[in-house]
């Protein structure tokens, strides 16, 4: 007798085996029988496997058990039971018979002790639970392994762990009761369109086998998005997130369908594993800024609620996240695979979503052309997992690409609806197949747990690899408060995210309200459009906060250089852009500092080749390991006549005339500034003489703390900078930050407030403990 477990999900019990007999007696028991899920899709699947093998000359019995008493149990299986439906081509007529039939075969059991296990022993299926699964997997080993000549499948559903750790404890605790071959996880993404990518790459080999590698392909794109939130479901989500939820799992799994090298027989389990292996282990380890992370806003007050947490209770635990994965292997090095998923955002709908580089250029207009089969559109495979535009499962390939072999008894090509737009382009301009026959995820997997397809399931092997690689990042960001997003359509660009150097970083910038200066630490982040005395302010952890920086200085050289040819960047010293210059020196390798010039803000009097000088410390963390021309770095003249600042030598109007002569109007297309507890910025100091007001652009200052002499911008000369941004980081910063916020335009008192672009834009750029103490 064959005998199937299927664990989290079913129990698959034992059943002569079909190569010595064609019939025999198939005894069907499910776990957890009352619950969601078996609700939504397990009793389904069990009707569609009864429908479709009830020909098979097999005998079934459906057992469905559960902790709820016998009455309520019965009543709570039996209501979900009359609702089951049949396919729309079932006749009617068959279908009310088999679902009569069904109905008497499946009766309702309380199960709460040991010994009920022990009628099980002619079972196939049962739901369980992590929560015991190391209990229920022993009673299962001892009541339920059926005689010699059949075969035990265990089925388990996730989650398979929390992290590496967990994972191999459990796996060790399943393995010391079932043999490998014995153990089915499962994933309901493999029982959806994502299962369709390895035998489409196999049908269309001849035309794949040029472009699927990393000289043809810019990005892989593999998204899951949600429209509902997790409320109600808290209690699991608080525990493990949208990537333990989502792309540990589901997302990984398409990521290895598309990067997997093709076996040389599908229809062999071993080789199709085995190449999965191989893929996983190939790809690159992540780090901390190879993902972005956000949250939804009614998120905290959802676990406050349902988990009796207090209104003081701040969660980490990430709701949306976008993930930059990429792979060592010599056919995708170098290409993006850009996985994301969430809750509560525009739209539900699943996707991959292959996008080619694309070198034509089309002189002649799109309307003179073949609209379709133009060279100059995008040319992109997507497999379509279901909901969004199409609301089906589905292949698309562009027009402009080939015309895909399709088996015609599953696919039928769609045409017509010229009315859709998937990813800007009309449905016109793809080639589109949708299946004959669309079944749900949890009736494919268990017929394919029926006939033995392990190649539809993860191996204790590949689940372990797959959290070695995961679990790096997920304790990188396990303190890392997330992006809040107010959800839905609200949303707007809030969670648009670029790569940047090899990491990725959102688009917009994340303002902060300024909250009361008593608020030790921020339980209610503001991810809305927030200002900082009247200007953009942009708050994250320190960190991030210097991350975000060096992308946006990196974003205003490129619009520059596009615009003038060049770049002029004015930078300060002090000890607080130290961080940003070793940022852009290790990770912004793509700069265009070959068109900029570096200008000093202010210097300290001091020689340039002494550790004091603003210009000693620009050279060691940024200079030295960029390449910049040498004539485009303008270091203060303090030193001259082998002398240090005296006026008679007229070094402030020597850099006044060096940037008269090279920038344009005077006009820098970035400062950068700091703030100094006492309200400076630059090295213009509260009551200077000089550079608070007047037209004069380079003066001479006092500090003071020493070095006394200093030599610094003027702030007639900073506001007129097309771009100011102010960097304030550090508790030590917090008192003046809330001052600052506070006073109106009093720049001999607070010289940072005098600083007002007359036709530019001022950005602050302050962390968290800057802000909030």
């Amino acid at each position: 007798m064959l005998r199937r477990v299927l664990c989290t999900m079913f129990f698959m019990g034992a059943l002569p085996s079909p190569a010595e007999m064609s019939q025999g007696h198939i005894s069907v028991v499910l776990l957890g029988a009352t619950g969601d899920l078996a609700k939504k899709y397990l009793w389904q699947g069990l009707f569609q496997l009864y429908m479709d093998q009830v020909s098979s000359g097999h005998s079934f019995t459906f057992h469905g058990a559960a902790l709820t008493a016998l009455e309520p149990g019965q009543k709570m299986m039996f209501d979900v039971l009359k609702k089951l439906a049949c396919p729309p081509d079932e006749a009617p007529d068959r279908c009310a018979v088999l679902k009569d039939q069904f109905l008497k075969l499946s009766q309702y059991h309380q199960l709460k002790t040991a010994e009920n296990y022990t009628v099980l022993n002619r079972e196939i299926e049962v739901l369980l639970r992590q929560e015991g699964l190391k209990e229920i997997a022993r009673h299962i080993n001892s009541s339920c392994r059926p005689p010699p000549g059949a075969w035990l499948r265990v089925v388990l559903e996730k989650p398979f762990g929390h992290d590496l750790e967990s994972a191999q404890q459990l796996a060790a605790e399943l393995t010391s009761f079932f043999r490998e071959e014995e153990m089915y996880r499962v994933d309901h993404y493999l029982g959806q369109a994502v299962a369709h990518i390895l035998p489409f790459r196999d049908q269309n080999q001849e035309f794949l086998d040029p472009i699927w590698n990393r000289h043809h392909v810019e990005r892989v794109e593999i998204v899951l998005k949600e429209v509902v939130d997790a409320k109600g479901r808290t209690s699991f989500y608080e525990q493990y997130g949208v990537i333990r939820d989502v792309l540990q799992n589901h997302l990984t799994e398409a990521l290895m369908f598309l990067t997997m090298e093709l076996p040389g027989n599908l229809s062999r389990t071993e080789e199709v594993l085995q190449c999965k292996l191989q893929a996983l282990r190939s790809l690159r380890g992540l780090e901390k800024h190879s993902a972005v992370l956000g949250q939804y806003q009614a998120y905290a007050s959802h676990v406050q609620e349902e988990l009796k947490k207090g209104q003081d209770y701040v969660s980490t635990t990430p709701t949306f996240a976008g993930v930059l994965v990429q792979s060592d292997s010599l056919r995708w090095e170098g290409v993006p695979f850009l996985l994301t998923s969430g809750k509560a955002l525009d739209e539900r709908v699943g996707y991959v979503r292959v996008l080619f580089k694309n070198r034509a250029y089309c002189t002649q207009s799109e309307t003179l052309r073949d609209a379709g089969h133009s060279q100059c559109k995008a040319k992109q495979i997507i497999f379509y997992i279901g909901h969004g535009a199409l609301n089906t499962p589905a292949v698309l390939v562009s027009r402009n690409l080939f015309r895909p072999v399709m088996p015609k008894s599953s696919w039928r090509e769609v045409v017509g609806q010229p009315e859709l737009h998937v990813f800007g382009q009309p449905l016109s301009d793809y080639y589109v197949y949708s299946p004959v026959k669309e079944r749900d995820a949890y009736s494919v997997l268990i017929s394919n747990i029926y006939h033995g397809r392990k190649d539809f399931f993860i191996t204790t092997e590949n689940l372990l690899a797959s959290w070695a690689f995961w679990t790096p990042l997920l304790n990188s960001i396990s303190q890392q408060p997330p992006r809040l997003y107010p959800g839905g359509v609200e949303n707007q660009n809030l969670l648009d995210f670029e790569m940047v150097s090899g990491e990725l970083a959102f688009t917009a910038a994340e303002p902060v309200e300024l909250l009361h200066p008593d608020r030790s630490m921020p339980s209610d982040f503001k991810t809305i459009q927030s200002k900082f005395r009247q200007s953009p302010l942009v708050s994250m952890w320190s960190e991030d906060l210097i991350s975000q920086l060096a992308s946006d200085v990196e974003k205003a050289a490129n619009r520059a250089v596009a615009g003038s040819g060049q770049f002029h960047l004015a930078l300060s010293g002090g000890s607080s852009p130290v961080a940003l210059f070793q940022r852009l020196a290790r990770h912004h390798y793509a700069f265009p500092w070959r068109h900029t010039h570096i200008w000093l803000v202010d210097e300290r009097c001091v020689p340039l080749t002494d550790p004091e000088s603003n210009f000693f410390s620009l050279h060691s963390h940024l200079l030295q390991s960029i390449r910049v021309p040498y004539f485009n770095v303008h270091p203060m003249p303090v030193h001259l006549n082998q002398r240090l600042c005296v006026e008679e030598d007229g070094g402030t109007e020597l850099y006044a005339k060096e940037i008269a002569a090279l920038v344009a109007n005077s006009s820098f297309d970035l400062v950068l500034l700091g703030l100094g507890t006492d309200g400076h910025t630059a090295s213009l100091f509260p009551d200077s003489e000089d550079g608070l007001e007047g037209t004069q652009a380079v003066v001479l200052t006092e500090s003071p703390i020493k070095p006394h002499q200093r030599m610094s911008f003027s702030l007639s000369l900073i506001n007129k900078a097309r771009q100011v941004f102010v960097l304030v980081v550090g508790k030590g910063k917090h008192d003046i930050t809330t001052q600052i916020s506070r006073v109106g335009r009093q720049p001999r008192k607070w010289p940072i407030s005098g600083v007002s672009p007359s036709s530019g834009q001022l950005v602050w750029y302050v962390d968290y403990e800057a802000l909030l103490g």
